[in-house]
C-alpha cells in the first residue's frame, strides 16, 4: 500500500470540510482513494437520505453505480445487510451466495464484479451509509486492506457528522438532499457529455469533474451550466482514456 497517498487520503478527506464543502466532490475523493489503495476494481457509496432510505451518492465507475442501484431497486445485497445491520459484510466469492441474493449476485457477476466487501458509514450506533468495495476476482480480502478501508469509512462519517454539529441540526440531511438533488443533474450532464463526444458514462464524469475541479467550480453548478448551453464545455475539452485522472 502507498502510505503517502494513504496520509493525503486521510488528509483530503478531513481538509474537504474547510471552505466551500461539495459533498458530491467529497464522497468521490473516498470512493476513488478506496480503489486506489486498497486492491479492488471499484467502489460504490450509499448514504441515507432524510427519510432514512438509501440512495447512491458516489462510485469509483459506472459499473459499480448500476449495481449498487440494482441492489436498491430489488432490496437485496451485501450491502444493504452491511447498512441495516451496522456490521461489515464480506463475499469472497458471490457464486457461493446465489441462493442468499439471487437477484443481486446475477448482476454483480453479469457486471464483472466477483467479490464484495461492504463497510458500514458509523458512529458508535449511529449508521449513516456503507462504503462498497469491489473486486473482479474472488478471494478473501485482505484484513490489513479492510481495516483501512474502514477507516477511511470513519473518518468519512466523523466529519459528515461534525459538519453537521457546527451548524444546524438538519445541516447533514439538507446536504445529502442537495446532494441527491445535484446526482440527478449530474447524471444528465454525463449523459449529455457522452453522446457528444462519443465515450462512455465513466469517462464523462471524469472529464467534468476535472474541468470543475481545475476552474474552481461547484461538479453540480458546472452540470446545470453544461445542460443549460451557458458554458459549452465541448470544443475546450479532449476526450480521455479509461485509465485518466
Amino acid at each position: 500500500m502507498d502510505g503517502q497517498l494513504l496520509s493525503a487520503t486521510f488528509v483530503e478527506l478531513t481538509d474537504t470540510m474547510v471552505a466551500d464543502f461539495d459533498m458530491i466532490d467529497f464522497l468521490h475523493v473516498l470512493t476513488d482513494r478506496s480503489v486506489q489503495l486498497l486492491d479492488v476494481s471499484a467502489a460504490g457509496l450509499l448514504l441515507a437520505d432524510p427519510r432514512g432510505e438509501l440512495r447512491v451518492v458516489a462510485a469509483s465507475s459506472e459499473a459499480a453505480r448500476l449495481v449498487e442501484l440494482f441492489q436498491l431497486q430489488n432490496d437485496q445485497g451485501p450491502c444493504l445487510d452491511c447498512f441495516r445491520g451496522g456490521q461489515p459484510v464480506t463475499v469472497a466469492d458471490l457464486s457461493a451466495e446465489a441462493q442468499r441474493w439471487p437477484r443481486f449476485t446475477a448482476a454483480a457477476q453479469q457486471a464483472g464484479f466477483a467479490a464484495v466487501q461492504a463497510l458500514p458509514m458509523r458512529l458508535r450506533d449511529q449508521v449513516i451509509g456503507a462504503l462498497n468495495l469491489f473486486r473482479a476476482t474472488p478471494g478473501a480480502f485482505d484484513p490489513a486492506n479492510v481495516r483501512v478501508g474502514q477507516a477511511l469509512a470513519d473518518v468519512a462519517t466523523i466529519s459528515l457528522l461534525q459538519e453537521r454539529s457546527m451548524r444546524h441540526s438538519d445541516t447533514l440531511n439538507e446536504q445529502l438532499q442537495a446532494a441527491l438533488n445535484s446526482r440527478v443533474i449530474i447524471e444528465q450532464a454525463k449523459g449529455k457529455l457522452a453522446e457528444r463526444l462519443g465515450i462512455d458514462m465513466t469517462q464523462a464524469f471524469s472529464i467534468l469533474r476535472s474541468y470543475a475541479r481545475s476552474r474552481n467550480l461547484r461538479l453540480a453548478d458546472l452540470a446545470q451550466a453544461f445542460i443549460d448551453g451557458t458554458e459549452p464545455l465541448i470544443g475546450q475539452i479532449a476526450p480521455r482514456s479509461p485509465g485518466d485522472r
